[in-house]
C-alpha cells in the first residue's frame, strides 16, 4: 500500500487516486530564463522518479510538467541582453530539456507553453470575475483573498498573520493588500496580449492552475514541487482553482526540501546557487541523480565536493560489484549457457522477497535511502555466492539464480532513473604506467632468481605486445598503446602467474599477486579461470 506525506494534511496518507489506475500528475517546471540550479534538480528527479514508480507499481500515469516563458525574469533578461523575451524562453527550453534528458529524466507526457495558454487564461479570470472571486482595477485583475475561505491551508498561514506581515506601500488598487494579481496591464517594450481588461499578459500563479486543468481536469491527483513553493504560488493555485470550480484542485500535494549551500538554501536570489551546466561540467549525471535519491526528498541536503564525490564512491561500488558478478558468470559459463530463470522456487521465493522489501520502502513515501540499501544488501548477498559459481554439484542452479538477481538489480535501479553500468561513473581510468612498472619488476626479479623460463615467457608475450624492455632503455613501443590496454597487460601478468603456480614457483605467482595489490588490484581464482578487479 503506498503512503505519500500530503503537504495539504500533513500526515502519510494511503494513496487513493480519483479513477484509478489512472494517476493525473503535476509539477511545477522551469521558468526559463537562465540554467535550472543545482537545487531546481531536485524538484525535477523526484518528480520522474514518483512517475517511474508509479508506472512500475501499475498506475497509468499522464504527467503533465509545464514551462513558464513569459515571466518578470525572462523580460528582464532579454532587456539585460537587448534580445526577445521568446528568444530568451526558447534558449533556456532548450538547454533545460538537455540536462534533464542527462539526468535520465523522461520527459513529461505533456509539456505545455504559458505562452500557448492564454485564451483559456483569459477565460478562467473572466470565470472568477463572474463569480465575484476576482475584480478588475486600472487594467489590472486581482483575486479577492478575503472571499476565498481556506486561504492559508496548504502553507497553515493564517490571514490575520499575513496581515501584520503587510508593507507600508501597497497598491492602493487593491480591495485587500493580500489580493493577487492574475493579469498583468501591459508595460511599454512587453509582450502583451488582447484582454477583456485591456493589453498585459497573465500573473505567474493563474498560468499553473489553467494549464494543469487544460490537460488533467479540474481536480488532479498529485501536485509537486520544491517546498519554496507552498507560498504563495501554491497557496494561490489552490484559492484560484477551487475559487473557480468548487471542486478540490489537488488531492496530495507532495515537497521536497531545500538544498542548502553554506548552510544557507540556495537560490538565485540569495546569489548562493550553482547551475546545473556548472555542476554537470564536474559530475557524471547518474552521480548526481544518485546524490538526490541518497537522501529522503523531505529531508533538507547540503551541496558541496564532499556530497557529490562520496555518491561517486557508492555509486561506483554498486555498479563494479554488478560488474564483477557478471565478469565471474561470463568465466565460470558453459558456453551457450544464459538462463536467467531461478532454477528452484526457493530461489524464486527469495528473488521476490529483494523486489517486496524494495517496492515496502518505496511505498512508505518514496523512501529512496532505504530502497537504495536492498540494492547493496542484495549485492552483497550475491558476492557471497559467487564462488560457488563453477562448483561442480550446484554451480548451474547458483549462476541461474545470480543472472537473474543482476536483472532484477538493474530493473530496481531503473526504477529509481539509475543506469547502472560502468560508463558515465567519470571516474579517471587506471593509468597503464603502474602496471608497466609491475611487469617490469616482475621481469627483472624472474631473471635475478634465475626463473629465466618464466622470463623468457613473459618476455614473449611483452613483445607479443608490441613492447620490448631492457633495464637499461626502458620501455620501448613499436606502436600506440591499444584503447584495451589495461586489459591486455592484465591477461599478460595474469598467464605469467598461472604459468608460475602450474610449475609450482609460488614466490613469483606471490609476488605478482602483491605487486598487483599495492595498486588496487585484487585476483580471484576459479577452477575456469583467473578474473580480476579493481577494489
Amino acid at each position: 500500500m503506498l503512503r505519500i506525506y500530503n503537504t495539504l494534511s500533513r500526515k502519510k496518507e494511503e494513496f487513493r487516486p480519483v479513477a484509478p489506475p489512472h494517476v493525473r500528475f503535476y509539477n511545477c517546471g522551469p521558468t526559463v530564463y537562465d540554467y535550472f540550479h543545482i537545487g531546481n534538480a531536485r524538484n525535477f528527479i523526484l518528480a520522474d522518479l514518483i512517475r517511474r514508480y508509479l508506472r512500475y507499481r501499475g498506475y497509468a500515469v499522464k504527467f503533465v510538467q509545464n514551462i513558464t516563458d513569459i515571466d518578470d525574469k525572462i523580460i528582464r533578461r532579454a532587456n539585460e541582453e537587448g534580445r526577445s523575451p521568446a528568444d530568451v524562453a526558447a534558449q533556456y527550453t532548450q538547454a533545460f530539456f538537455h540536462h534533464i534528458a542527462a539526468l535520465g529524466i523522461e520527459p513529461a507526457d505533456v509539456i505545455p507553453r504559458a505562452t500557448d495558454h492564454i485564451p483559456q487564461m483569459i477565460a478562467f479570470i473572466q470565470r472568477l470575475i463572474e463569480n465575484g472571486m476576482a475584480y478588475e482595477a486600472g487594467g489590472d485583475v486581482f483575486f479577492r483573498v478575503g472571499r476565498f475561505e481556506g486561504y492559508g491551508k496548504l502553507s497553515r498561514k493564517k490571514i490575520e498573520d499575513l496581515r501584520e506581515g503587510e508593507r507600508v506601500e501597497v497598491d492602493p488598487r487593491k480591495e485587500n493588500p493580500l489580493d493577487f494579481v492574475l493579469w498583468k496591464a501591459a508595460k511599454p517594450n512587453e509582450p502583451k496580449w488582447d484582454s477583456p481588461w485591456g493589453p498585459g499578459r497573465p500573473g505567474w500563479h493563474i498560468e499553473c492552475s489553467v494549464m494543469a486543468m487544460t490537460h488533467l481536469g479540474e481536480t488532479i491527483d498529485i501536485h509537486s514541487g520544491g517546498s519554496d513553493l507552498v507560498f504563495p504560488h501554491h497557496e494561490n493555485e489552490i484559492a484560484q482553482s477551487e475559487a473557480a470550480t468548487g471542486k478540490p484542485f489537488a488531492r496530495y500535494w507532495i515537497h521536497n526540501a531545500f538544498l542548502n549551500i553554506g548552510g544557507e538554501k540556495m537560490s538565485k536570489s540569495l546569489g548562493n546557487f550553482v547551475t546545473i551546466d556548472q555542476v554537470l561540467g564536474h559530475y557524471p549525471p547518474m552521480v548526481v541523480r544518485y546524490f538526490f535519491l541518497s537522501a529522503h526528498y523531505r529531508k533538507p541536503m547540503d551541496y558541496g565536493p564532499e556530497s557529490l564525490e562520496e555518491s561517486r564512491r557508492a555509486l561506483a561500488k554498486l555498479v563494479s560489484g554488478i560488474e564483477t558478478i557478471e565478469k565471474v558468470l561470463a568465466l565460470t559459463s558453459p558456453e551457450g549457457e544464459n538462463n536467467a530463470t531461478p532454477a528452484t522456487a526457493d530461489d524464486a521465493t527469495a528473488l521476490e522477497a529483494v523486489r517486496s522489501r524494495f517496492c515496502e520502502f518505496m511505498d512508505d513515501d518514496f523512501n529512496t535511502p532505504r530502497a537504495l540499501s536492498v540494492l547493496f544488501d542484495t549485492m552483497s548477498q550475491l558476492h557471497e555466492k559467487r564462488k560457488r559459481f563453477d562448483h561442480p554439484k550446484d554451480g548451474a542452479r547458483v549462476r541461474a539464480y545470480a543472472r537473474a538477481c543482476v536483472a532484477l538489480l538493474r530493473e530496481l535501479g531503473a526504477v529509481l532513473g539509475l543506469d547502472l553500468r560502468a560508463k558515465g561513473l567519470g571516474g579517471a581510468d587506471m593509468p597503464v604506467e603502474p602496471l608497466l612498472r609491475v611487469l617490469a619488476d616482475t621481469l627483472s626479479q624472474m631473471q635475478t632468481s634465475g626463473a629465466q623460463d618464466l622470463a623468457d615467457f613473459l618476455a614473449e608475450r611483452i613483445a607479443r605486445f608490441g613492447f620490448t624492455y631492457s633495464a637499461a632503455t626502458g620501455w620501448q613501443s613499436e606502436r600506440p598503446l591499444p584503447a584495451n590496454a589495461l586489459d591486455q597487460l592484465m591477461d599478460i601478468l595474469i598467464a605469467v602467474r598461472n604459468r608460475a603456480r602450474q610449475e609450482k614457483k609460488f614466490a613469483a605467482a606471490d609476488g605478482i599477486r602483491a605487486a598487483l595489490g599495492t595498486l588496487g588490484i585484487v585476483l580471484e581464482d576459479y577452477r575456469a579461470g583467473t578474473l580480476w578487479r579493481k577494489e
